[in-house]
């Protein structure tokens, strides 16, 4: 949107990459990113929706800014068979219940319900999103959520946060 002097007002993801050389920039967007930003939010105590229209209506500046828990927040996602070249559709997930009774909140992004059963629909199925007291408690609980699921051939990163939580990565 358009602020009142002509500037550009927008929510900014910058994708990084850290390398041997020190965090490099990756890509630059104008939307949320996400699972980057589901960790976030996940730790969000101030109201979004006041924040979002103060954006919108070019009143950021005399807005309270965002507050946040101080625990750790760390998103798994699980991805379909084939992922990403032919991600493979039609596979049946069970198990977010359980998942989400034990803690966790489960984010879809590439499903789709038929007769009743959940169905991946894309190479990105889901986010498991956990909080933790810090990073390795918070990864901690996103894997023992993820365990909960299944979905035949899916598939998920198993290195999410590990070296962070182990503190071998600083900025």
């Amino acid at each position: 949107t358009m602020g009142s002097l002509g500037i550009f007002v927008a929510t900014l993801y910058v994708g990084l990459a850290l390398t041997a050389a020190g965090p490099r920039v990756v890509e630059f967007n104008v939307r949320f990113g996400d699972p980057d930003s589901q960790a976030v939010l996940a730790r969000l105590t101030s109201p979004l929706a006041e924040l979002l229209h103060a954006t919108a209506t070019g009143t950021l500046s005399d807005a309270a800014g965002p507050t946040f828990t101080d625990d750790a927040a760390c998103v798994v996602v699980l991805a379909a068979d084939g992922y990403p070249a032919a991600p493979v559709k039609g596979g049946q997930l069970t198990g977010i219940a359980e998942a989400e009774a034990r803690g966790v909140t489960v984010l879809h992004a590439g499903t789709r319900t038929e007769d009743d059963h959940l169905l991946a629909d894309g190479g990105r199925v889901l986010d498991v999103v956990a909080r933790g007291a810090d990073l390795a408690h918070a990864r901690e609980n996103a894997y023992a959520g993820l365990s909960l699921i299944d979905l035949p051939g899916g598939w998920a990163r198993t290195d999410i946060a590990a070296e962070a939580a182990a503190g071998r990565i600083t900025l």
